[in-house]
């Protein structure tokens, strides 16, 4: 299965870590989502990262994340959006280290 964007989409049934980029965890096939009533939908590139995912409960995306990476692997740029709460973006430099956020004025 893929996106639009011509990302493999797979899914699994959670999540584990506290750094980013999270890590999926107990693939699932497509056929073992009418059992479920919560799991996640994760997005890879033809490289095989994880550019994202968004997590499913109840038929409704209460989490997404979306991940950019620079050219040595290490992420750039994760976006964050919870249910009913504002939107964060994460930068990272080069080395995964954390960037100030900037103004945007």
């Amino acid at each position: 299965m893929s996106t639009d964007a011509g990302q493999a989409c797979r899914f699994f049934v959670s999540y584990t870590g506290v750094k980013l980029p999270l890590r999926l965890v107990t693939a699932i096939t497509p056929e073992q989502l009418s059992n479920r009533n919560t799991y996640i939908r994760g997005y890879y590139d033809a490289a095989g990262a994880l550019t994202g995912f968004d997590k499913v409960v109840y038929g409704e995306i209460e989490l997404t994340h979306r991940y950019c990476y620079h050219p040595n692997g290490t992420l750039r740029r994760a976006e964050i959006v919870m249910l009913d709460e504002d939107p964060v973006t994460l930068n990272f430099d080069a080395s995964g280290a954390p960037v100030a956020a900037q103004d945007a004025a």
